[in-house]
């Protein structure tokens, strides 16, 4: 049988770039969120906690095809959304802190990234959670003006969704899933037992 022939320069030096690229985000993410740690959360709660941005860049990489779009609820600072760009997905993210959308637009615009950023609730309009124990919390997520006519589509069009969820958040997003977004979407969750992925509501690891 026929080995396959090793990449050629120009590809190596491509992946190169993308590397350099992607570690460079991951790096500058970090030292804004230290100095958001000591700038605001020293002061006060604030929900933006970072995810394990290598983790979720691997399962980014496993998840990566050509045209797909890429849904981040929950921007902050905007690195896993520029990941995702960069690496290929159409890539949007949602944010509550309008204050955290500029931070992120900023980072992209220094990046090179095509993300884009809004500024509002990751609940569609009119959204109402009710678990099935009939608890309506929804803890740090927050109300406010739907963010997704400001991104210009609705949750169906997104082929991968990204949450960090908060204690007793994680059936909020899944109902999202389940009532508003794709039957063949993927959920990505970050959380204490690392990260997860769903389809139609059932883990694939």
């Amino acid at each position: 049988m026929a080995s396959s022939a090793p990449p050629s320069a120009s590809a190596r030096g491509a992946d190169a770039a993308l590397e350099a690229r992607l570690a460079a985000v991951i790096a500058d993410g970090r030292d804004i969120w230290e100095r958001f740690d000591r700038e605001v959360r020293a002061n006060g709660f604030h929900p933006f906690m970072p995810g394990d941005y290598a983790r979720v860049l691997e399962g980014l990489r496993a998840l990566r095809a050509p045209g797909r779009r890429f849904l981040e609820w929950g921007s902050a600072t905007g690195v896993i959304t520029i990941l995702a760009d960069l690496l290929g997905f159409e890539a949007y993210g949602i944010e509550l802190d309008a204050r955290l959308v500029e931070v992120a637009r900023a980072l992209a615009a220094r990046h090179g990234s095509a993300a884009r950023f809004a500024a509002g609730s990751l609940f569609p309009t009119g959204y109402r959670f009710r678990g099935r124990d009939g608890d309506s919390r929804t803890g740090t997520l927050g109300d406010g003006e739907s963010a997704y006519r400001r991104l210009g589509r609705p949750l169906i069009d997104f082929d991968v969704v990204y949450g960090y969820p908060w204690d007793g958040e994680e059936p909020v997003m899944h109902d999202l899933m389940r009532r508003y977004g794709a039957s063949d979407a993927r959920l990505m969750l970050m959380g204490g037992d690392g990260l997860r992925v769903f389809r139609g509501g059932r883990s694939e690891g």
